[in-house]
């Protein structure tokens, strides 16, 4: 009996065209994690960045609605290279969001990041306003966190959304049946994503 010396041509064919599959199967899902590791870092320095703005706002004593409202935009300048082109931010689950979480009046960052902000007439709990900020610009996947997180902004400090919640509802809304939103916080605290 002879023995055969290496593969056909219909062998290694097939041999290529399983590792082919493999490939494609596999890559986006690294390609993924790459991208939301990029996007997570850049998301936490984001957030270091923002917390030492109000170092720059003399916040002695309470100020003014109105008055921190011009402060802040005055510091906030510095930041905006220009107006951005509006488009549409979804929540991590797919669906739209509510009026609250909608922004407009985008503006591009020297970093060339994108960013919006929502200031109140009054203040809400607290709060004077909320920050979108998608780490990415306006390049995709413009999604509640994967490329798009938020701050509250208070008098006295910036807020990561959801900071007060519970770890498990954190991890929760941060998967694909959530919103996102805590997803501003949950990473900047070591959380990961699934």
């Amino acid at each position: 009996m002879r023995m055969k010396k290496g593969f056909t041509l219909v062998e290694v064919s097939i041999l290529f065209v399983i590792f082919l599959i493999v490939a494609f199967l596999v890559a986006p899902l690294s390609l993924d994690d790459t991208l939301q590791a990029k996007n997570t870092s850049r998301w936490r320095s984001v957030q270091s960045d923002f917390m030492n703005i109000f170092y720059s706002i003399n916040t002695e004593g309470e100020l003014s609605n109105s008055d921190f409202k011009s402060s802040f935009n005055a510091v906030l300048a510095n930041e905006i290279k220009g107006d951005a082109e509006p488009y549409k931010i979804v929540f991590l689950n797919g669906t739209y969001p509510n009026i609250t979480y909608r922004f407009k009046d985008f503006k591009l960052t020297q970093m060339n990041s994108v960013l919006s902000v929502k200031m109140f007439d009054k203040p809400q709990n607290g709060m004077q306003g909320l920050l979108m900020y998608d780490v990415n610009g306006s390049a995709g996947p413009n999604i509640w966190g994967k490329d798009v997180f938020g701050f509250n902004i208070y008098a006295d400090r910036f807020e990561p959304f959801c900071k007060e919640q519970a770890l498990s509802i954190q991890k929760q809304d941060c998967s694909k049946n959530g919103t996102g939103l805590c997803c501003s916080n949950y990473y900047l605290i070591g959380g990961s994503f699934d």
